[in-house]
């Protein structure tokens, strides 16, 4: 019979505690406590309102979920939508007498930089001169450990739950994030089953770190801890997080943690030294992928692409599709896939698109989604005398130009643009994507450029800003999307004046 997984020793008092109840994962680096089912919460607005009390005149309060020395979780139910939430209230005297402001801006930045299906979601922040809400995606699967400390999990149940958790951190890693905190109980299920990772209390970000890119805190949860952060000389936060990852894998499949003791000094040594056997039941494939990941050398350890490649994450995997839509994370649905198979243009928009796969076939106009105000008057208006420099409208949040080059080059250069900025580049159909990792207020610069048919031999180009701040959107447009996109409008252009007249 397989060991009941123990819940780790805390190694710091900010970090390691267990949750008692699952959405006080939400918390951060708060400290959570168990709370009483049938006691009525605190209002945000008065510590004697009673439940039911409205938030922002947008908000439902409902119960407490969860509290610690400076936060409060509530669930609470959007009356517009009659959407479920989790909304965490934090007194801003009280953080910024304890110097904790300046990392619940990082936090809420963080959160807003990682939008992805497989992690918690930051809805909305509000504020008022007293308290800071924090609108959270409402998980109510649970954690993960509650789940796997019931006994281990089917091989196919575990590799789909590791999948989602390789899938989340890679993409977390792609814009510069590494958690240093993952473990199951910051794993938390949604009603589909999903994971959806939570807690970045403790995450750090590249530009927080010197140029040799090497964390120096000593923070985290002792098992989950990779031998090199034992070490206190520096370590690589993207490995250290692979490693993590592997203890999930172990306990998902063996039910008990790879390296375990009740005296954390000698757990410690077993982790430095990578002692662990894998069960019986454990096949020669996971073997190998398990001590490749829990490689005691970080410098030879697989990385998370190289895991993604491995045969037996491969199995089943299909990588979740999705895009930022108005500042909103919009997952597609499988349905589309068989959709989306006939569009010329490849529809990954979880991952950087390749270069090698930009032939089109020009749709008809009829069959494609067209602006309502695109017409003749609107291209004479915003282009006098054919002017290159007057192709773009400006002023707004938006900009559309006339060209005659190829639909697959005007892609291509929109992914050379991209790349040099550091961009994520999402396609579909006639959509483009362009994703800043530059983290604002609003989150990271989202660009859409769509292209539209106008005639057999020329398109209109739209760009437009669907997130992030408009100076920011500016600014990029006129330095470095702006001065590429006007060598399109030169090309032939000759024919685009002759097509036009």
């Amino acid at each position: 019979m397989a060991q009941v997984l123990s819940p780790p020793v805390p190694l710091l008092p900010i970090a390691g505690q267990k949750p008692l109840q699952f959405m006080a994962g939400l918390l951060g680096l708060i400290v959570t406590q168990d709370v009483k089912k049938e006691m009525t919460p605190e209002s945000p607005k008065s510590p004697k309102t009673t439940k039911g009390s409205i938030l922002m005149d947008k908000y439902e309060i409902g119960k407490l979920l969860g509290q610690g020395s400076f936060a409060k979780v509530y669930l609470a139910r959007n009356i517009n939508t009659g959407e479920n939430v989790a909304i965490k209230v934090i007194n801003k005297e009280m953080i910024v007498k304890s110097g904790m402001a300046g990392h619940i801006k990082r936090e809420i930045s963080i959160l807003r930089r990682v939008r992805h299906p497989y992690t918690v979601h930051l809805l909305e922040v509000m504020a008022t001169k007293t308290k800071i809400y924090i609108v959270m995606e409402y998980v109510r699967g649970g954690e993960l450990f509650e789940k796997v400390a019931r006994g281990r999990l089917r091989e196919g149940t575990a590799r789909r739950y590791f999948q989602q958790l390789i899938s989340s951190v890679s993409f977390c890693h792609s814009r510069g994030v590494y958690h240093r905190d993952l473990k199951l109980e910051n794993l938390l299920l949604d009603d589909e089953g999903n994971v959806k990772v939570s807690d970045f209390g403790l995450s750090v970000v590249s530009e927080q770190l010197r140029q040799e890119k090497i964390c120096q805190t000593f923070c985290g949860t002792p098992a989950y801890l990779a031998p090199e952060v034992l070490t206190r000389k520096g370590y690589d936060a993207a490995k250290a997080d692979v490693w993590s990852c592997g203890v999930i894998l172990f306990v998902l499949m063996a039910g008990y943690l790879p390296f375990d003791d009740k005296n954390v000094l000698v757990m410690y040594k077993k982790i430095y030294k990578g002692l662990f056997r894998c069960p019986k039941w454990f096949s020669p494939e996971l073997k190998g992928l398990m001590n490749r990941i829990l490689d005691t050398n970080p410098d030879t350890r697989i990385t998370i692409p190289e895991i993604m490649e491995h045969r037996w994450f491969k199995k089943g995997f299909k990588d979740v599709k999705f895009y930022i839509e108005n500042d909103k994370l919009c997952r597609e649905d499988d349905n589309d896939d068989e959709d989306d198979s006939s569009s010329s243009l490849s529809s990954g928009r979880s991952s950087i698109s390749s270069e090698g796969d930009l032939e089109f076939d020009i749709k008809r106009i009829g069959s494609m989604p067209r602006p309502a105000s695109l017409n003749a008057f609107d291209l004479i208006s915003f282009s006098t005398g054919f002017d290159l420099s007057g192709l773009f409208e400006e002023g707004g949040q938006g900009a559309r130009f006339v060209s005659a080059a190829p639909v697959g080059k005007i892609i291509s250069k929109l992914e050379e643009i991209a790349k040099a900025a550091e961009f994520t580049v999402r396609k579909k159909d006639w959509s483009v994507r362009l994703e800043g990792c530059r983290e604002g207020a609003k989150g990271p610069l989202t660009i859409k450029v769509e292209i539209f048919e106008l005639t057999t031999s020329l398109v209109v180009v739209e760009v437009k800003k669907k997130g992030g701040f408009i100076e920011e959107y500016e600014e990029f447009c006129n330095k470095e999307l702006r001065p590429q996109l006007e060598k399109l409008m030169h090309y032939q252009a000759d024919e685009v004046e002759e097509a036009m007249c």
